[in-house]
């Protein structure tokens, strides 16, 4: 990966793709910074719902800034769902479908689609995130996390607070944007895993203050003389084993038939259809942990009394076996999900049968269509069966040695995914200026 840098960083392009994209995070990390007006920002930061509650997995996508009520406090939530909910639309509307088909203008239609979603789920999300802070109070002075909320300061204070973080959200989709055009790799991708690296210091200050504690607290804290050490092992392992598994593949093997072309024979070649075991990449983790995290919403923004809806809503707390479940079967669910909408046997088939290409030992048509559904299906239960352990094993984890670390799988695997694929995209761009330059 380091060398595929250093190369890259050689181009005078590419090295100018870089440093934009470098640019824009920094943009991104100032924006995350910013205080927006007539908040209290002291008083949601130190709020259970938010450090290791049940907003943890916003506040660790957006790098610290929910938890700080910034600008960027909404992070790319909104795009990521309304992403998501216009993927769904596509399979249920056929309007919809036959617009994505429909090449690069259909493209854009649905990316402008996408983006007036993304602004009326902003809007949402800042009005009940206002809502939230609102009702949340400093347990010792009673403050809200508000500064106004009567009179007409209360409501000049409510618009103020709402449009601001709309704006950061579409600020954001704007960032992204500009990355797509004229920087390196998804740019949704690369200010996500912006968002998750800078929460990296606050871990290792974390593990610091777990390994001194041990030396001059005694009793349980002895513990961790052993656990930080296990925690960095496990840390590296779990790198390693996403990497080893991102870049495996089940290769189908394809045989073309020969046939003659006027005076030339052509055909005969032997090839392959690459098939991923990640194939979805982290879209499973991100829409199921977006998914569980609404109960924690309506508990922050309903503040709902002792009773059966509080307890309901306490199951899907990160740390609570209710929660573990349910993830780790959402994360399969949409694994199978996002492979049925990339991959369609049928088509493949199709497409082999045009082309006079065949797999050795299996007749053409349905019987193709049937061999490759079943290994798409066998290599996708691998992959999130993968996916789901190594996001569910750390809440576990964390939930037996109350430690918190419940989120380290789930913001590992997105920061590798993105890092190995912004590197392919570098090695792709070089590729083709490689073939250029033969070409030519």
């Amino acid at each position: 990966m380091f060398e595929t840098l250093r190369n890259a960083w050689k181009l005078a392009d590419l090295r100018k793709k870089m440093l934009y994209t470098v640019m824009i995070i920094l943009v991104f990390r100032v924006g995350a910074a910013i205080p927006v007006p007539f908040m209290v920002p002291e008083v949601l930061g130190g709020a259970d719902i938010v450090q290791g509650g049940l907003l943890s997995y916003f506040n660790m996508l957006t790098g610290g800034a929910f938890a700080s009520a910034t600008l960027f406090a909404l992070g790319i939530s909104p795009y990521i769902t309304a992403s998501i909910i216009m993927q769904l639309l596509r399979v249920a509307i056929p309007a919809l479908e036959r617009l994505s088909k429909e090449g690069e203008a259909g493209q854009k239609k649905i990316a402008r689609i996408t983006r007036y979603s993304t602004f009326g789920l902003s809007l949402v999300m800042s009005t009940a995130y206002y809502i939230m802070n609102r009702n949340l109070r400093d347990p010792e002075t009673g403050m809200s996390a508000v500064r106004y909320i009567e009179g007409f300061a209360g409501i000049f204070s409510m618009f103020v607070i709402i449009l601001s973080f709309t704006a950061g959200a579409m600020m954001i989709v704007w960032l992204g944007e500009a990355i797509d055009k004229r920087g390196v790799g998804n740019g949704i991708s690369i200010i996500l895993f912006a968002g998750i690296i800078s929460g990296g210091p606050r871990v290792v200050m974390m593990l610091r203050t777990m390994w001194v504690a041990a030396g001059t607290e005694g009793g349980a804290f002895t513990r961790y003389y052993a656990l930080v050490p296990g925690i960095v092992i496990i840390f590296f392992g779990l790198i390693t084993a996403i990497v080893l598994m991102n870049n495996s593949e089940r290769r189908i093997p394809i045989q073309y038939s020969k046939r003659v072309v006027g005076r030339k024979m052509y055909g005969g070649q032997s090839s392959y259809i690459p098939v991923k075991v990640m194939m979805s990449g982290v879209m499973p983790i991100i829409f199921a942990g977006a998914l569980l995290s609404i109960p924690g919403m309506i508990s922050a923004f309903a503040n709902p009394a002792d009773g059966w809806f509080s307890t309901f809503l306490g199951w899907f707390d990160y740390d609570h076996a209710v929660y573990a479940i349910l993830y780790l079967v959402l994360i399969i669910a949409f694994n199978y999900f996002y492979v049925s909408i990339q991959y369609n046997p049928i088509q493949m088939a199709n497409d082999l049968r045009k082309n006079n290409g065949a797999i050795p030992g299996i007749r053409p048509g349905k019987p193709t269509s049937d061999f490759i559904a079943k290994v798409i299906a066998k290599i996708t239960l691998v992959g999130a069966l993968f996916l789901a352990l190594v996001a569910v094993l750390p809440i576990i984890f964390g939930a037996i040695m109350t430690l918190p670390i419940a989120l380290g799988g789930t913001s590992i695997i997105i920061v590798v995914s993105v890092a190995l694929d912004t590197v392919r995209s570098l090695e792709s761009q070089m590729m083709m200026r490689h073939y250029k330059g033969f070409l030519e």
